[in-house]
């Protein structure tokens, strides 16, 4: 089994949307933590990593130069990110379909986990 990390994306009204209204957030907690304890009892949930701000900060550059990000202009934002076990790209991209995000217009970016050459 190969390690893949699923970023979730979504546009900064949208999420706001699905967490907007409590009975909304209640219902999209739920449905998030459905998928994700049937990703665990299928045995690939490898770490449920965790949710991300919507503020921080982009390094760039020789300089160094500290900006505000991520940036209100972007089309969609990630949200945060959790890391599974599959057998491949296709079985990783399969698991990923079941996300509820998906169902909302959201996106699930899925990147195998490299290693590093020591």
């Amino acid at each position: 089994m190969s390690e893949f990390v699923f970023l979730f994306r979504h546009t900064p009204d949208a999420a706001r949307e699905a967490m907007g209204v409590p009975e909304r957030a209640q219902q999209s907690v739920q449905a998030w933590l459905t998928w994700i304890r049937d990703l665990e009892k299928r045995g690939h949930l490898a770490n449920p990593g965790q949710p991300l701000a919507r503020t921080g900060r982009v390094v760039r550059g020789p300089a160094r130069e500290v900006t505000d990000g991520p940036y209100v202009e972007a089309k969609d934002m990630v949200l945060g990110f959790l890391v599974v076990e599959a057998v491949d790209l296709a079985q990783a991209a399969e698991l990923a379909a079941g996300c509820p995000l998906v169902a909302g217009g959201g996106s699930v970016e899925v990147r195998p986990v490299d290693t590093l050459a020591m």
